[in-house]
């Protein structure tokens, strides 16, 4: 698939799931890896960032056999057992590998060296290069270490105290897992709410994790970390794409079963009520530590809001998405404190802005986000993905209510986070064509 041509008209019917959680699959596998025993892992996101993090830790040494594309076992090698890599650690485009994996690497007794593709390399490292240097890690990198590739040589990790100035799970989960082989407590201090899937998953595991309101701390295991049986939990970042269509796809009414709903995840749901889109939570549940629900959406009238402060960070990744929603809502929608947006797969705000705008979206960019204008008949046109999946599938939402045709090249790029996305949205009833 390179692209997709969507036209408007049908309504979305039906029921579907979404792929596993892309934040839980890394980490299932990449903690599972220093776990004693086997990890068994079932709905493994099968994308293409998530694969990285397979072959990654393949290169340290770990066997991971793949039953099937969404089930893994991962044989753990310890907490000091992965083995030094006989070539660079190749971490893709993804964001979420290369941070986490350089916390894991800091208190190993062997040298690495990390890279990615050109995305990875303009993707700020510094954020999580400075805290490991509070705590004795010796790293090397690019532009006096702010960018990759990143070069890790061993060292005596002591535990360190550090406020992060932004909330940021990644650079959470980095500082925690070099925690764990550091002397003495390693505390971080979030300004606001940052997803939690790695204090859940390391305490299911036995880590010595604790959480205390805005503090979570982590150090060195007294015992093994215990082999976990993982059924991961449905993507929220990839359901919001289908709650989106729902509420602006006339005549339409979408159950997505099995979605995670961790309450540090939930923030595009909370924004959606908040616009008035009908949307309701049934059959809630737990699996693996994890809230989840199914989750049920139909056709709604929105009215455009204000967005912004501790809000945001729950929902960055589907700011896009948000936008496409907000071009269909009554007024006005703005969205700021999304710095963070620019230093994503691409600079979001622009790309979002400079493709919606193609469709005849009234939407302007801020320093830290957007202003957009609704409800706005959108046109169909031909846009571009900008090789980035959220961008992607926002897009081809967008193409569902524009008049006309709408062709999103470059649409391969939504198997990174959502195999099968333009076959879950055929199944619902869309009119789309899947072009080689």
């Amino acid at each position: 698939m390179t692209q997709i041509t969507l036209a408007p008209g049908k309504a979305l019917t039906g029921a579907c799931s979404v792929p596993g959680d892309k934040s839980i699959s890394h980490r299932a596998v990449m903690f599972g890896s220093i776990a004693e025993g086997d990890t068994h892992i079932r709905n493994f996101l099968d994308g293409g960032d998530c694969r990285t993090t397979i072959e990654v830790m393949r290169g340290l040494g770990v066997q991971v056999d793949v039953l099937t594309p969404t089930e893994l076992v991962v044989h753990g090698r310890g907490l000091n057992g992965l083995q030094e890599p006989g070539n660079v650690l190749d971490c893709g485009n993804s964001g979420t590998t290369i941070r986490l994996l350089t916390g894991l690497l800091v208190g190993q007794q062997f040298a690495t060296f990390l890279n990615g593709t050109a995305q990875i390399r303009r993707r700020p490292m510094g954020r999580i290069v400075r805290p490991l240097r509070g705590m004795g890690a010796d790293i090397m990198g690019r532009q006096m270490s702010e960018y990759a590739p990143l070069g890790i040589r061993p060292s005596r990790l002591r535990g360190v105290e550090y406020t992060m100035p932004v909330a940021s799970a990644q650079v959470k989960s980095c500082l925690l897992l070099a925690g764990l082989y550091a002397h003495d407590l390693t505390l971080v201090i979030e300004p606001g709410p940052a997803r939690d899937h790695t204090e859940r998953m390391l305490a299911a595991m036995g880590a010595p994790v604790t959480v205390y309101g805005n503090k979570v701390s982590s150090e060195r295991p007294r015992q093994p970390l215990k082999a976990l049986d993982i059924t991961v939990p449905g993507d929220i970042s990839s359901a919001a794409f289908l709650l989106v269509a729902g509420a602006i796809t006339p005549q339409s009414h979408i159950t997505i079963r099995g979605v995670g709903v961790n309450p540090t995840r939930t923030g595009i749901v909370d924004a959606l009520l908040e616009m008035g889109a009908s949307i309701t939570f049934t059959n809630p549940r737990e699996e693996g530590g994890e809230p989840v629900a199914d989750l049920v959406v139909a056709t709604s009238a929105l009215r455009g809001m204000t967005f912004g402060g501790e809000s945001i960070v729950t929902m960055i990744d589907e700011l896009p998405i948000l936008a496409v929603a907000a071009t269909q809502a009554e007024g006005r929608t703005v969205v700021r404190n999304a710095h963070e947006l620019r230093v994503k797969e691409t600079d979001r705000i622009a790309t979002t802005v400079g493709e919606l705008r193609k469709l005849g979206a009234r939407i302007e960019p801020t320093p830290d986000g957007f202003i957009i204008d609704g409800p706005t008949p959108l046109i169909g046109a031909p846009v571009e993905s900008h090789d980035d999946h959220r961008l992607a599938m926002a897009m081809a939402v967008a193409g569902l209510v524009a008049r006309g045709q709408t062709v999103v090249h470059g649409a391969q790029v939504t198997g990174d986070s959502f195999p099968g996305f333009e076959v879950t949205l055929q199944a619902l009833g869309a009119d789309l064509l899947v072009e080689e």
